[in-house]
């Protein structure tokens, strides 16, 4: 086939315009179906079409978590975390309009590790000669500006993890009121990813211990509790 050969998406049969072929490992995807992939989602080159085929499956499928997603508490700024507490599940997102987005509704029991970085970037500042050439300061001056980033592991078939920055504009002074809060909340997020993460591995270490016979304060038999904490004679509340 010649190098401007016309090609059709391998996904949804569809022409592929010029400029708007995503390769695959075995195939080509239109921008469209490519549109309709996880943000978090890299080595799309390396994926097969089978995978893809698999991956917009789940994507579709999310659309349902998306639309039972309850946020019951927001961290972060220009990109957010939204915790949906109840139903022990989170997403992240820079948009307002999330739900029109069909962000990853991810688990906490998938969270694996929260790090946070400061990044800094140091560019050199300088001033022209008597000549006009551009030449260093003596001694050198630096412009110096933070970002504040957040990396949450993820057990997922579809990605890894989920990098992001906190700040939308960089930070230019360490110490700073926006420097401080940008530093809380990141480590707020971080925290809360931990503290969640935790939670989910003492509750499944509790439901997979051993029950423990008691003896019952209503009926005086002695009793394993059901899965709701009560005596499989009378019924009544264990403590």
């Amino acid at each position: 086939m010649g190098l401007f050969d016309k090609k059709y998406c391998d996904v949804c049969g569809e022409k592929i315009g010029l400029l708007g072929n995503r390769k695959l490992d075995d195939g080509n995807m239109c921008k469209d179906c490519a549109g309709l992939l996880s943000p978090f989602t890299t080595d799309r080159r390396k994926t097969s079409l089978a995978e893809i085929k698999d991956h917009l499956a789940y994507r579709e499928s999310n659309k349902t978590h998306v639309a039972a997603f309850n946020a019951t508490r927001t961290l972060g700024g220009d990109t957010q975390v939204l915790l949906d507490e109840d139903a022990g599940k989170f997403i992240v997102t820079s948009s307002r309009r999330w739900r029109d987005e069909n962000p990853d509704v991810i688990a906490f029991s998938q969270v694996t590790g929260c790090q946070t970085e400061i990044r800094e970037t140091k560019t050199e500042e300088k001033r022209r000669d008597s000549e006009g050439n551009e030449v260093s300061y003596s001694p050198r001056r630096y412009d110096i500006d933070y970002d504040f980033c957040v990396t949450i592991h993820i057990n997922s078939p579809w990605f890894n993890e989920i990098s992001f920055k906190i700040n939308d504009n960089r930070v230019d002074m360490r110490g700073s009121v926006e420097y401080r809060e940008m530093e809380r909340q990141a480590n707020e997020i971080r925290a809360a990813l931990t503290e969640v993460r935790q939670e989910v591995r003492e509750n499944v270490a509790a439901a997979s211990a051993p029950k423990v016979a008691q003896l019952c304060p209503h009926c005086g038999a002695t009793t394993t509790p059901d899965v709701n904490g009560r005596c499989e004679f009378c019924g009544g509340a264990m403590g």
